[in-house]
């Protein structure tokens, strides 16, 4: 059964969504995001997928307290990322509670740091971060392309310890359009075993059972849910089939 992961954006402490990763397309849900995170509790839900989209511009982690806050006040399951960049700023997030943390850049431009907080941390705590577009990995909030492709850069960390991995097609995201099902379809081909994290473009229930159908191990879900497009009660059945 595909795991239901609902995503909290953070600027400025407040949850909100962007439209392909557009620091100017960005729109404010909730001033507070201990309520959403409440919400998907009172449904069921048991994970939640935070990122600090100011930690991501910036290079360190900023928004610490509002998951301090989320950790303290429910007990979902938090995987944080966005400019998680030293031991320092892995120290916070998991001293502010979260469970998992997600490194995407950090892999690309310092390896040496990323594989050391695999080996320092365990495996079962370090999310890989997989951005792309056209198939390029993409970094620095998602601002710069490299030139690095998305399945051997997933193999790769994969080789070195890498246990889960998101994988998040930046052209779909908060768009609606639907997930990149053929993507993820190739990189499971590849590696049947890999615990693949599909994001973007989530839009409707099918989106999920398509991708469920092919196998993918959890989707993160946000602009649908806040949008009203999947109502958190359509999302029960998923949640009750994977207790």
């Amino acid at each position: 059964m595909i795991e239901i992961i609902p995503a909290i954006d953070i600027i400025e402490g407040k949850a909100v969504r962007l439209s392909q990763g557009n620091y100017e397309q960005k729109k404010v849900y909730n001033e507070d995001p201990l309520e959403v995170a409440e919400m998907f509790e009172d449904y069921g839900i048991n994970r939640l997928h935070v990122v600090d989209l100011d930690g991501a511009k910036a290079g360190r982690i900023i928004n610490y307290r509002v998951l301090e806050k989320i950790a303290s006040r429910t007990s979902l399951i938090i995987d944080f990322g966005g400019g998680l960049k030293s031991d320092s700023d892995l120290d916070i997030a998991f001293e502010s509670g979260a469970a998992m943390v997600t490194g995407g850049s950090i892999a690309v431009k310092k390896p040496e740091i990323f594989q050391r907080w695999i080996d320092r941390f365990g495996a079962e705590h370090i999310i890989l971060g997989a951005d792309c577009k056209d198939k390029k990995i993409a970094v620095a909030g998602w601002t710069e392309t490299t030139s690095e492709e998305v399945i051997p850069f997933i193999e790769k960390w994969r080789r070195q310890g890498i246990l889960k991995v998101i994988c998040t097609d930046i052209g779909r995201d908060g768009m609606l359009t639907g997930p990149n099902i053929e993507l993820y379809k190739e990189i499971k081909e590849v590696d049947p075993g890999n615990c693949l994290i599909a994001s973007g473009g989530i839009s409707c229930i099918e989106d999920i059972e398509r991708l469920e159908e092919a196998h993918i191990s959890g989707v993160i879900i946000g602009k649908a849910i806040y949008e009203g497009k999947i109502g958190l009660k359509d999302l029960a059945r998923f949640v009750e089939n994977s207790d």
